[in-house]
């Protein structure tokens, strides 16, 4: 055989090997690759923090905005007419039912006093004789020395001079009551304003008088507030309508600067009707004032609560997202997958808010991570540490 053809042959079988190589390892990737794309891709889960829907006895509580006001409040004006000769008291001080507080020139009523006196003075003894000359004669009609005539003359004369006395009486009691007001006391025990008028200004009466001062009642206090209509409601179904039944319904205040409800008080009224443009029912309270803390006009914030303590759902605030006007939070399944659930919501107590439908006792919901998953979609679920109500409230330290 010739070397070219041997050299042919051997070439010939190199290339054929070749192939039969490069197809085998065709096979053999195609085969990898198609066992590979048989085997199914992990699913995605999202780690989340959940915390469990929890139910027990609360108090509902409702705020509400109010103003405190005195409840005795008076405008001291004068009785007499006269210049004002002293101004007793200290702007802004507590005065005694019975203080004097302003004294008007009492010389003028202190003269008509006495002219009254000497006036019923005269009267009363001209009472007095007529009386006699009346005893005189009833002894002279019966011995006939007087005439009939003569004993209904002095018996007039004594309803004459009965009358005349009892006149001057009248007189000197105006004249005494003159002399009285023109010191004016304070009516009840308060804190008085400033003097409007002072020394050397003259002053009238009737319905033009001006106002010397005001006073105001310092303990205790009204606070007077507007109560919505499902509160309204809610309470009457437990019994508080007008005065009855409210002595039931806690109520707590604070200050504008204050975030807790350091007073407590009582309820004293519900009015008799609610405003039609409102649909408030108008409510007073009463609170003590022993230390003068509360002023009239302050803002309040009051917060009322029901008579008697309920079962109510509770979830932890940061679980609930918004859809536009919804409320909604993300449930668990049993299978770890999410689902949107609409809820109608309560106030917060004690840190929790109140869930009125939409979850169930025990359920899990979504406090962490919310933004992370969508309905549907799997999730690898951590239990939070459930804080204490003090927890929430205390500031979180960014130190």
């Amino acid at each position: 055989m010739k070397t070219s053809q041997l050299v042919d042959k051997k070439r010939q079988a190199s290339l054929g090997a070749t192939l039969f190589l490069t197809v085998l390892g065709v096979g053999i990737y195609y085969e990898h690759h198609a066992d590979a794309a048989s085997i199914p891709s992990p699913v995605q889960v999202t780690p989340i923090t959940f915390e469990e829907v929890i139910e027990k006895p609360v108090v509902e509580w409702s705020d509400f905005s109010g103003r405190i006001e005195a409840i005795e409040h008076v405008q001291i004006r004068p009785r007499v007419t006269g210049a004002i000769d002293q101004v007793h008291f200290q702007e802004g001080e507590v005065v005694e039912k019975g203080a004097p507080l302003f004294t008007i020139d009492p010389r003028p009523y202190r003269a008509t006093l006495a002219k009254a006196q000497a006036s019923l003075d005269s009267a009363k003894a001209r009472l007095a004789l007529a009386k006699t000359e009346l005893a005189r004669s009833s002894k002279l009609i019966v011995e006939r020395a007087i005439s009939q005539r003569e004993q209904d003359e002095r018996a007039n004369a004594v309803l004459e001079a009965q009358a005349a006395f009892s006149a001057a009486q009248a007189e000197v009691q105006s004249a005494q009551l003159d002399v009285q007001y023109t010191t004016i006391t304070a009516p009840i025990t308060g804190r008085v304003s400033r003097a409007e008028l002072t020394v050397g200004n003259l002053v009238g009466t009737g319905p033009d008088a001006p106002i010397l001062t005001t006073l105001v009642s310092v303990s205790p206090v009204y606070v007077n507030f507007e109560l919505d209509e499902a509160s309204f409601i809610r309470y009457a179904r437990n019994g508080a309508k007008g005065s009855t039944g409210v002595e039931k319904l806690p109520v707590l205040m604070g200050l504008s600067n204050e975030v807790d409800y350091p007073y407590v008080g009582r309820i004293k009224s519900l009015d008799n009707q609610l405003d039609r443009q409102s649909g408030t029912l108008r409510v007073r309270a009463i609170f003590d004032n022993v230390h003068g803390e509360l002023t009239p006009g302050m803002y309040a914030r009051v917060r009322t609560g029901e008579a008697a303590s309920r079962s109510a759902t509770l979830i932890n605030d940061r679980a609930v997202g918004t859809d536009q006007s919804k409320k909604y939070v993300f449930v668990i399944a049993a299978d770890n997958k999410v689902a949107y659930r609409e809820v109608q919501l309560g106030p917060v107590i004690d840190g929790l808010r109140v869930v009125r439908s939409g979850l169930s006792k025990g359920e899990r919901i979504v406090v962490e991570g919310q933004q992370k998953i969508r309905p549907n979609d799997s999730v690898d679920p951590q239990p939070a540490v459930r804080m204490t109500a003090a927890d929430r409230q205390r500031p979180a330290d960014n130190s």
